[in-house]
């Protein structure tokens, strides 16, 4: 008897979790196009153009990785100077190679940028 009920409480379950998820899934936006917009019906267009945008965000993240490290770089050596084993020169040249490599990373990554076809 105790079965019985468990099942019909799964069951009576499973139903208003359905009817409540068809209401969910009722409002999905539609999916954003590439940037490099195809035209319809062109899906290797369309996946190229993906594939572009996926190189681009890959491109941004390994810039945003690079930043990162530059500026980890530059913290530890600022601490190394405060605590007296490196002088405050190195912190500075330290800081201006920094910019230089940042500036360099974002102009190759622009003309990569324009590069991907």
């Amino acid at each position: 008897m105790a079965i019985s009920k468990l099942k019909c409480v799964y069951a009576t379950a499973a139903m208003w979790l359905l009817l409540w998820g068809a209401n969910g899934q009722a409002a999905l936006p539609t999916p954003t196009a590439p940037s490099t917009g195809a035209p319809a019906g062109n899906w290797l267009n369309l996946i190229k153009g993906y594939a572009k945008d996926a190189g681009l965000v890959l491109g941004l993240v390994i810039a945003t990785a690079a930043f990162l490290w530059i500026a980890w770089i530059t913290i530890a050596k600022f601490n190394e100077a405060r605590n007296g084993r490196a002088e405050w020169g190195e912190v500075g040249l330290t800081g201006i190679i920094a910019a230089g490599v940042m500036v360099f990373i974002s102009y190759l990554l622009t003309e990569a940028s324009t590069t991907i076809v």
